[in-house]
């Protein structure tokens, strides 16, 4: 007769360690999380760090994103760091910023499923710049510190984040841009180490801009820098289909179109001039500010927004078929008022492992 503990053991199925890692990987992070738990050699294996480059490949390859989200709530003068699905839907809370201010200047640069957050006072020096780095899918999150060994004076201060692909480390770019003398101190920072160190001042001839997310060290110190073409002084640099691309919003309401000059040969530095066109609803919305805020593929998220109870509708246009859609978003208890509520900040990210 057959006894429980023969059942048991016939129950078991064992799998090969490749065929659950090839089914892991495929997993979304949310549930991966959930499998540390599951035994010791799970815990290990999804732990390893081949295993988390495999997952970062598998999510790329299969365009796995979700949207990171800085939302400034003018009623509570707090600044809530959000994360939300691909196409809308309720909103994840990843952190608060108390004494927010609606003036402050944000930035949000996404790298291999972490996204670089800055927020800086205006017309403050490096002292009043707030810097994080938050992998939005496991909600690890590592506030930056600074070098005790910068330059006197005060520079424009720009953050920019890096990767280094033959040791497999992620870095901050810290540039400081100084008039007088027209220099710029740069400083990197590794989050292997979590260390910084400092590179010997260069001067710069023309305006430059770094590539969000893209710039890359390949030998030592070397950076790729680019020099930007000659437009209004309102512009924002982004990366549309792999290319880079300059926003320049001056005079949007008077012609109801924004002109992009998108960089087509790295080489001999060849743009080529686009323009979208606004439906006159959307202008009215927005009024003077009309700023693009993340490029996915074709589509370009834009800052202004409309709201409906706590549902906030974020138009999206579409270079390829030349028409905007809205994306919905259903935000949480953290906002009593919704109607005072505004996104400065919508980014895709890949979901990934990445520690910090």
């Amino acid at each position: 007769m057959e006894t429980l503990e023969d059942r048991s053991r016939k129950a078991k199925i064992s799998l090969p360690s490749e065929i659950i890692e090839e089914i892991l990987s495929r997993l979304p992070v949310k549930s991966i999380l959930r499998f540390k738990s599951v035994s010791k050699p799970w815990l290990s294996r999804i732990s390893d760090p081949s295993f988390t480059k495999l997952h970062l490949t598998r999510a790329s390859a299969a365009h796995r994103t979700a949207l990171f989200i800085s939302a400034y709530d003018d009623s509570t003068r707090k600044r809530h760091l959000l994360s939300a699905a691909h196409d809308g839907g309720p909103v994840t809370h990843l952190m608060t910023l108390d004494d927010a201010c609606s003036t402050d200047i944000t930035e949000a640069e996404h790298l291999n499923g972490l996204v670089l957050f800055t927020c800086m006072k205006p017309f403050s020096d490096y002292d009043h710049a707030e810097v994080f780095v938050l992998n939005p899918s496991t909600h690890n999150i590592f506030k930056l510190f600074y070098p005790d060994f910068l330059i006197n004076g005060k520079g424009r201060v720009r953050y920019s984040f890096a990767f280094n692909e033959c040791t497999n480390e992620h870095k901050i770019l810290m540039m400081r841009k100084f008039s007088e003398p027209k220099k710029t101190e740069i400083m990197i920072f590794s989050l292997s180490n979590y260390s910084w160190r400092k590179i010997s001042p260069m001067a710069v001839k023309h305006p430059v801009g770094c590539l969000p997310g893209h710039l890359t060290l390949t030998r030592g110190s070397k950076l790729s820098i680019f020099s930007t073409p000659i437009v209004p002084k309102i512009q924002r640099i982004l990366k549309i289909n792999g290319r880079v691309a300059v926003v320049c919003r001056d005079h949007v309401v008077e012609s109801n179109k924004m002109h992009i000059w998108i960089l087509y040969d790295y080489e001999t530095h060849v743009w080529v001039q686009e323009f979208i066109t606004f439906p006159e609803s959307l202008i009215k919305l927005t009024g003077p500010i009309f700023f693009p805020l993340e490029v996915n593929m074709d589509e370009i998220i834009f800052s202004t927004s409309k709201v409906s109870g706590n549902v906030m509708s974020v138009p999206i246009y579409n270079l390829k078929r030349r028409c905007f859609k809205s994306l919905e978003f259903t935000l949480g208890h953290q906002f009593s008022c919704p109607k005072t509520v505004k996104f400065n900040q919508i980014k895709y990210y890949v979901e990934s492992m990445v520690p910090l």
